[in-house]
């Protein structure tokens, strides 16, 4: 589902070069649970947004859903390959506050010719009912508590119906029981089929997932 290879991530100054990742080679399966650890500075974040398209290796190649990502993408490309195959889930949600939370949910859909806007509301209430939020739909993010939030981020991610979930500390703004209600959606979601990355630094988070990576300095250290 995700292959890297050789994944180099150099930032460069007149003075140096900073490894922040180096030669990574990694196969996230179909439909696996995986979690990426390390301590802060490590990589992990980096590596999650080459794995999303939202920053570009170095050096090395990438792999997504047997689409191979090249230099030569367009912008428009890459932004159709997110829309589709990717989900997002952020740690600070990324609500857009002005917008109820239906319409929210919705937003990815609104780049998605082959959808209509009624088809859009009933995908919107579906996903909000997977997620337990169909009696807060007509509600403002400010309403929300901040796990309610993070439920409804869930929800817009997966709106498009999604083959792999990127997910960048999802508990990390939450409670430990927000946090474990968050792990629980994540995991019935694994379990209907879909493949989820997640960066975490928390221990018990990571307990939920199959498999768990290390990385440290830019390199994977445990597989």
């Amino acid at each position: 589902m995700i292959t890297l290879s050789e994944i180099r991530k150099v930032y460069q100054t007149a003075d140096m070069e900073t490894y922040a990742l180096n030669n990574i080679n990694l196969h996230i399966p179909k439909g696996e649970f995986v979690s990426i650890m390390g301590p802060s500075g490590c990589g992990k974040s980096t590596l999650l947004n080459i794995m999303g398209l939202l920053d570009t290796p170095t050096h090395g190649s990438v792999i997504i859903d047997d689409t191979p990502i090249t230099p030569k993408m367009s912008d428009k490309k890459l932004a159709s390959i997110r829309n589709i195959k990717l989900g997002f889930i952020f740690q600070s949600f990324h609500l857009i506050p002005a917008l109820s939370v239906i319409d929210n949910v919705m937003l990815p859909l609104l780049y998605r010719s082959d959808i209509s806007e009624k088809e859009s509301i009933i995908l919107a209430e579906k996903v909000l009912e997977k997620v337990g939020l169909t009696h807060r739909m007509k509600h403002s993010p400010s309403q929300l508590s901040g796990g309610q939030c993070q439920r409804v981020a869930i929800a817009r991610a997966i709106i498009g119906n999604p083959k792999i979930l990127l997910a960048d500390e999802p508990t990390g703004n939450l409670d430990s029981k927000m946090g474990q209600e968050i792990m629980e959606i994540l995991t019935q979601l694994n379990k209907e089929g879909t493949t989820i990355v997640m960066v975490t630094h928390d221990e018990f988070t990571a307990s939920y997932t199959n498999q768990i990576i290390k990385i440290l300095d830019g390199q994977l250290i445990q597989q």
